[in-house]
């Protein structure tokens, strides 16, 4: 009689602890354009969606999303909803940052989307030496089960301003603190810098962030975060990213490289974490 009881905790402790794990990603989707020559948009979107449900994403953000993008998504996500404006108009017009998220599992509380500029972050501009508009969108969540909560940032940073990328890093860890105090957090995103850069730095040396990739225990690294449709396959090297705040720690972290039928889902891999709080 005593064994079965303490098969009976066992058995509830291992459920409530892997009710606390989390499969975060950050997933540069690729801008629906006519240029992309065998690699349309709708000739991967069952793809990238399939590797999405495969792989069971919990929340998860993305960049290069048009509003025809997102939506062929949450058609194609059922269970899942998300947050996000464009970042021409603040509505529908221009490339999303959205994060979407399993809605069995979290409740969204407060949502909202800035632009990274040091004049106005309420409507659309271009901030410091930013080639275009660039966006962050955040939104607080509530675990249904456990109660808990988080705010997860979703952005990409510019692929030229090299002032705007390390200014943008401060923004967003002043916005975050602004946003939900001192609520664990949660940040993904293409941010079109590598290890090696100091606004990657700006970030993973703050004291508030650390990369998850260097806290992870199992980490999968096959090849760059960037694809470029096969053309920008390197052995090492990051650009999209996750970022953690505590209490989470890190099981596992890796660079899903699926494809299908010899082509690519998109030009960049999605990063995948799975965290445990």
């Amino acid at each position: 009689m005593k064994s079965v009881i303490l098969f009976i905790l066992f058995a509830i402790s291992a459920c409530c602890l892997y009710a606390q794990d989390m499969t975060v990603a950050s997933f540069n989707i690729r801008l629906k354009t006519t240029s992309d020559t065998g690699n349309l948009w709708d000739d991967r979107k069952h793809a990238l969606t399939s590797l999405i449900k495969f792989h069971e994403f919990d929340i998860f953000g993305i960049q290069e999303g048009f509003f025809e993008q997102v939506q062929d998504m949450k058609e194609q996500l059922p269970g899942f909803a998300y947050i996000g404006v464009g970042r021409d108009d603040g509505a529908q017009k221009g490339e999303h940052s959205a994060i979407f998220y399993n809605t069995s599992r979290f409740r969204l509380l407060k949502e909202g989307t800035f632009w990274l500029s040091p004049t106005d972050t309420e409507r659309p501009n271009k901030g410091w030496d930013a080639a275009l508009p660039r966006i962050c969108t955040w939104g607080v969540f509530e675990d249904r089960e456990s109660k808990k909560r988080f705010i997860f940032m979703n952005t990409h940073f510019d692929h030229v301003g090299v002032e705007a990328r390390r200014e943008s890093a401060k923004l967003i860890l002043a916005k975050a603190k602004e946003l939900a105090k001192d609520l664990p957090l949660i940040l993904t995103g293409d941010f079109n810098i590598d290890e090696q850069n100091e606004a990657y730095f700006t970030l993973a040396k703050s004291g508030v962030v650390k990369d998850a990739y260097g806290l992870a225990k199992i980490v999968y690294e096959p090849n760059s975060s960037f694809n470029g449709w096969g053309n920008g396959l390197k052995p090492k090297g990051r650009i999209d990213h996750i970022f953690i705040t505590k209490p989470f720690t890190v099981h596992k972290y890796g660079i899903l490289t699926d494809t299908y039928l010899g082509k690519f889902p998109s030009d960049h891999f999605p990063v995948v974490s799975v965290l445990h709080w």
